[in-house]
């Protein structure tokens, strides 16, 4: 099964300090799992954009490195280019490649301006299909008079005020972090240094000016000639071959032509196809008549049979081995809560209905993801600790010395088998709490969802329990005994009670029938 990729496009804003991107290069490149497909410097724009793809948590580390990086090396105070600005790391966008979803990415977003924000002090904002207001979802809106503008008006209005980080705008600038789709930087050299036409021809190809729907687009002087450059940010609703025809025409009104085209970093394979379908006239033409794309779907489509993907948790439940066992299984369960919160959550977002609760949501699903993280690991945590107690009990015992040393092993691996179940009866409650939560604000299409992670948390939290008792059996302290017994007692009770909210809160949303 293919490994899921995220592309990351991060735009920086220099070009004329090879040592600068070098640096900024390397730390992508440091993080294992990433790829740099591409990167391109544009000397008037006094710009460098790099793309590179992974794994998200790769894709998601490297960002966060390029980033500081850039706020080390790069001072907005110095800069000069053509292209508008307003951060050293400019524009961080996160587009979904394979196995990935948009919703995924959106947290990838989130994520990393929260710690951008926090760690490095940089005002992040959240823009496409990550913004957190409909009016960021514009870069333009953003970025309208530049660094310069940003330093002096952050904070005075929504748009202007960061979702994370301070209401403060250092050497480094800002940083516009986001989701979105696949997005074409395409440019067009006229045969004419006015720059003036180019400018003109911009604001007819542009959606803002009332041009074609899905192209950002502005007039420029780059090398001597003008240049229309422009973002292409839906080429199946507004294709490239109708772009380059629009412009080609508006050109022809002025006495000019085009000279050539550029892209700034990659372009999808299918928007090639479709403008060569297009000027050749080639109706009938299937995309799978196209050699190498057979050739690689035939390589995706290996059947899983083929792969070695080891042992499933459940067909190792079912083993006739010790471990793992209850206990495991109790943080697989509660972990399996955890994700229907998240989904609960993710189901939330995004819905206009629900857009008072969505700053809830987003803090609902990242508990829940952190939570989910961490009963997923207790799974390996409580096997580890019940063979660590198989391990004690075969220590020699033949002297007096050697039974003490058993003794104190066993007691020792007894009372941490009996903690890492204490753990995750905590944590089923957390999410039992996230689960009522998401069961009381949430979608309401999704709430039995939401119920059967309160559900599936409580089992979770029995079985937990039962791991926790049957461990104090073997400890010999009478203290220790009742402190993890008065512990898992306050946890069932505080269970119980969330657990009748629940079916109060589903029977008055009617998630419940009466009986």
């Amino acid at each position: 099964m293919a490994s899921p990729l995220v592309e990351c496009i991060p735009n920086f804003s220099d070009a004329r300090r090879p040592e600068v991107i070098k640096q900024i290069l390397d730390s992508i490149q440091a993080v294992p799992g990433v790829h740099v497909l591409d990167h391109h410097s544009d000397m008037d724009h006094n710009r460098t954009v790099v793309t590179y793809v992974g794994t998200p948590a790769a894709v998601e580390e490297a960002a966060y490195q390029a980033i500081a990086k850039a706020a080390q090396l790069i001072n907005l105070d110095d800069h000069q280019g053509e292209h508008p600005r307003m951060g050293a790391s400019d524009v961080v966008p996160f587009v979904p490649i394979s196995d990935v979803s948009m919703q995924e990415c959106i947290e990838m977003a989130r994520r990393l301006g929260k710690r951008v924000g926090e760690s490095l002090q940089i005002p992040v904002f959240l823009y496409e299909d990550a913004a957190s207001i409909p009016e960021k979802q514009n870069l333009e809106n953003i970025r309208r008079g530049q660094y310069e503008a940003i330093k002096s008006e952050i904070g005075s209005s929504p748009v202007r005020t960061p979702d994370f980080g301070p209401c403060l705008v250092g050497p480094a600038g800002a940083t516009v972090i986001g989701a979105r789709q696949p997005l074409i930087a395409f440019n067009i050299y006229l045969t004419t240094n006015d720059v003036s036409i180019a400018q003109k021809i911009a604001r007819v190809v542009r959606n803002s000016s009332g041009g074609l729907r899905y192209v950002k687009g502005m007039g420029v002087l780059v090398e001597g000639r003008a240049q229309v450059s422009m973002n292409l940010t839906n080429f199946k609703k507004t294709p490239i071959a109708r772009v380059v025809e629009l412009v080609r025409r508006e050109a022809e009104r002025y006495g000019v032509g085009i000279h050539h085209s550029e892209l700034v970093g990659l372009i999808p394979q299918e928007a090639l196809i479709d403008a060569a379908q297009w000027y050749t006239q080639m109706d009938a033409f299937d995309p799978q008549q196209i050699l190498e794309q057979r050739l690689y779907e035939i390589m995706r489509s290996k059947s899983p049979a083929q792969l070695d993907t080891g042992p499933d948790f459940l067909d190792e439940l079912a083993a006739a081995t010790p471990t793992p066992g209850g206990g495991s299984a109790a943080a697989h369960t509660a972990a399996a809560a955890a994700a229907l919160v998240s989904m609960v959550g993710r189901l939330t977002t995004g819905k206009k209905k629900y857009a008072d609760v969505l700053e809830q949501m987003w803090a609902l699903v990242e508990q829940a993801e952190t939570l989910r993280k961490e009963l997923t690991a207790a799974v390996d945590k409580d096997a580890q600790a019940f063979t660590e107690v198989i391990n004690a009990y075969k220590l020699p015992k033949e002297t007096e010395e050697e039974q003490n040393t058993r003794d104190i092993s066993i007691q020792k691996a007894t009372m941490l088998a009996a903690q890492v179940p204490l753990n995750v009866a905590e944590m089923a409650v957390d999410v039992m709490r996230l689960a009522v939560k998401a069961a009381t604000i949430g979608n309401i299409n999704a709430i039995s969802d939401a119920g059967s992670g309160v559900f599936l948390a409580h089992a979770a939290l029995k079985s937990a329990c039962l791991n926790v008792r049957i461990n104090t059996l073997g400890l010999s302290s009478e203290g220790s005994k009742k402190s993890l017994l008065t512990a898992i007692k306050q946890l069932e009770t505080q269970a119980e009670t969330i657990d009748q909210e629940t079916r109060s809160i589903m029977k008055n949303r009617g998630g419940l029938p009466e009986s």
